[in-house]
């Protein structure tokens, strides 16, 4: 599935970039940047150094030369001199060969001065670039964090940074509570004052108004027969004693 892997690898690195932009301190990249333009002026400065370390050789090489071809030159005259003439050629030979050797050491001296000076100009551009850099960078690091400040202020006095957004939230959770424990205060004393917490008592024992007249009627309808067993019992003939037993017991 070419196609779900390309899509993949594309979120990865999608993500991945914006985790980078994340992390990433504009200072701290500047800085960087700074600090491996000045390795690269050091690299060539090592490298002129070395180029006139090379020159420098050739040059100790040359004059050894030089002072090679001037004592071959009087070593020949003097053989000459003495009628020597086969050490006096030989002399000359060498000479030539040692003035041979000296002209390719001059042109490579030349040519390692003609480097050399490349390198110092090049030197001297990558300086002034460098230090335009760094220049530069301390100012965009000024800007930034002049930037960063103020997103910081203006978060801190709108509420939209973060931090700030997690303050918001607990504070309009707190009057969410705060708003429903005062309705609820409110609907407890409203109940209140309707008597609905003696009725929700009068439930909890387990009788509602329909028992309560029920139970009222039954103990009424007892009453009026006790009365009435109470009334034939006195119209049965036991009045007397029991009007003077009740005259007694109110004595």
């Amino acid at each position: 599935m070419p196609g779900v892997s390309g899509r993949f690898s594309t979120v990865v690195k999608a993500k991945i970039s914006k985790l980078l932009d994340r992390a990433e301190d504009p200072a701290e990249t500047l800085d960087y940047s700074y600090q491996k333009q000045l390795e690269s002026l050091q690299n060539v400065k090592k490298g002129i150094a070395d180029v006139v370390t090379a020159k420098k050789r050739l040059q100790m090489q040359s004059s050894k030369l030089e002072q090679s071809v001037v004592k071959l030159d009087t070593q020949a005259r003097q053989a000459l001199s003495t009628g020597n003439e086969d050490l006096a050629r030989v002399a000359l030979e060498r000479k030539n060969v040692a003035q041979t050797e000296l002209q390719g050491l001059d042109a490579q001296v030349t040519e390692l001065e003609a480097q050399q000076q490349k390198l110092t100009d090049s030197e001297a551009k990558l300086r002034t670039k460098i230090e335009a850099f760094r220049t530069k960078k301390e100012v965009i690091k000024a800007q930034y964090s002049a930037a960063e400040a103020q997103v910081r202020i203006s978060e801190a006095a709108t509420g939209v940074g973060e931090q700030m957004a997690d303050v918001g939230l607990a504070m309009q959770r707190a009057v969410d509570k705060t708003e429903q424990m005062r309705a609820r205060a409110d609907a407890v004393s409203e109940l209140e004052e309707a008597g609905t917490f003696d009725d929700l008592t009068a439930l909890g024992s387990g009788e509602d108004d329909i028992d309560k007249q029920l139970r009222e009627l039954s103990s009424g309808a007892a009453v009026d027969d006790e009365l009435a067993k109470m009334k034939a019992e006195l119209g049965s003939g036991s009045a007397p004693a029991d009007s003077k037993q009740l005259e007694e017991g109110q004595a």
